[in-house]
């Protein structure tokens, strides 16, 4: 056959097969998800080129009865075709896929079914050794029944030499081509993939969350990017728990005393230091009635969010409390009411101890709601005594009443401690606990320093003796110095 009329079959037959794929591509790669876009695109170019070696053969067979080694020879050579066109086009489609992705910051789901790169390259490296194999070993086939037909003198064989090997270094040079091709297509890929990668985690680095990384393959780049988007959603998640606990935090900080109250005969000190954002401590301080002083410390159970919402509950039932205040015993057993009608469901409780201090009359009235004894030191007589008392905690019992309990007269220069468990439980990293002896002896220590300083010292020393251990508990002190 003319290699003219060879020519124009041939490029008939591609013509009617990019027809037939004008037709097809926009439904069988079109309307496919954009992750399977690249391997229908694969598929469907390797059909066609496979339908336009079909259609060349039946025109040979039909009009020029040619032997079925060429058929066979014409249908590799669509394959091989085929596979390299389809490797390209598709690698062409998955790049377009990736650069829409880019310029839309559009995100596709994480891949169900991973086709790992190594695959890939594992099936490419496969098929092309194949294909080199079977057009060499077609070529040598061919050659040596042209050799057993040529004459046998010196220029003959010389000739034959020539053919065959400048018909070998072609094919070889084709294929060469190709692949090397595909390497450059494939890196440029896997460039934009990597680049962007990069780009992002450099942004999450620097605490930019406001992009992802775009999905668009289903191999190890499509894992490590939907990955990489689901950490960005866990961090900017958890920043917006932090932000919302640094409000709370703010909030309940502004629930706390702005500044400690100066009062005639008495010099006050308060501190609360939470382990966390937000705790269940809290102290207050209450003008009542006659010139009298009221001074809560409460003790949420458990720390964190919950606790802080449970002591701001009973912080509000307190302040509405004290409006009718009639003593201590009265109000808690109201306080208590409310707070159990809120909390008896959910386990939380809060002790308390709310002690009110009359300048005029030298006397204390106090109730303990299952709260830390609050401690008094004489300094005349260098003793320790506790104001104690019976009282359950609030949120268990809505029935149950308190009692107060009084205590006349003082000395000048005794001082009353009231603080929350935190204090004394506070343990270093040989689990070693702080302690009451701690807390005498640096009372005993500062006894002619103000309340500030006791309390500062008091903080400090619970401070250092932790060293680097972290803090688990609430911290919570009122010093009151009685002049």
């Amino acid at each position: 056959m003319p290699p003219v009329t060879l020519g124009v079959i041939i490029l008939t037959s591609f013509i009617v097969a990019l027809t037939v794929g004008a037709r097809l591509r926009p439904r069988f790669v079109g309307q496919a998800p954009e992750i399977l876009q690249p391997k229908r695109t694969f598929m469907l170019e390797l059909g066609l080129c496979l339908f336009a070696g079909v259609l060349i053969n039946a025109y040979n067979l039909i009009f020029y009865a040619l032997p079925l080694v060429n058929t066979i020879a014409m249908m590799t050579g669509g394959a091989v075709a085929g596979f390299f066109i389809g490797l390209d086009s598709a690698l062409a489609r998955e790049r377009y896929g990736i650069q829409k992705a880019l310029s839309r910051d559009h995100t596709l789901p994480l891949p169900k079914r991973l086709f790992s790169m190594t695959r890939k390259f594992s099936f490419v490296a496969l098929i092309t050794a194949l294909f080199v194999a079977t057009v060499l070993a077609m070529v040598f086939a061919r050659d040596i029944v042209w050799l057993t037909k040529i004459g046998q003198d010196d220029a003959a064989i010389a000739h034959a030499q020539m053919s065959v090997t400048s018909e070998i270094f072609f094919i070889m040079a084709v294929l060469m081509v190709l692949v090397v091709n595909l390497i450059i297509s494939y890196s440029r890929n896997l460039k934009l993939l990597f680049n962007n990668e990069t780009r992002v985690l450099e942004q999450v680095s620097q605490g930019d969350l406001s992009q992802k990384v775009p999905v668009a393959t289903n191999d190890e780049f499509g894992l490590i990017a939907g990955h990489t988007n689901n950490m960005i959603d866990g961090l900017r998640h958890r920043i917006q728990l932090v932000t919302a606990l640094k409000l709370a935090e703010e909030l309940q900080q502004n629930l706390l005393p702005r500044q400690d109250p100066q009062v005639a005969g008495l010099d006050i000190a308060g501190t609360c230091i939470y382990c966390d954002e937000t705790g269940g401590d809290y102290y207050d301080y209450f003008n009542l009635p006659d010139d009298r002083l009221g001074i809560v410390v409460a003790d949420a159970s458990d720390h964190g969010v919950g606790a802080a919402m449970h002591m701001t509950t009973v912080r509000a039932f307190l302040h509405f409390g004290i409006r009718n205040y009639h003593g201590p015993a009265r109000l808690l057993t109201a306080v208590n009411t409310h707070a159990t009608r809120d909390s008896s469901r959910t386990g939380h409780f809060m002790s308390v101890f709310f002690l009110e201090i009359s300048t005029k009359s030298k006397s204390l009235r106090w109730v303990r709601a299952g709260h830390e004894p609050a401690l008094v030191y004489d300094r005349a007589g260098n003793t320790f005594t506790e104001l104690s008392g019976k009282g359950m905690v609030l949120g268990v019992d809505e029935a149950y009443r308190y009692e107060e309990i009084s205590r006349e007269g003082w000395n000048p220069g005794d001082i009353i401690l009231i603080g929350t468990d935190g204090i004394h439980e506070t343990r270093n990293e040989n689990d070693q606990m702080f302690g009451q002896q701690r807390i005498h002896e640096i009372i005993q220590q500062h006894a002619d320093a103000s309340a500030k300083d006791i309390n500062n010292n008091i903080i400090n020393s619970v401070r250092n003796f932790r060293g680097k251990a972290s803090q688990e508990d609430d911290v919570t002190l009122v010093v009151i110095k009685l002049l």
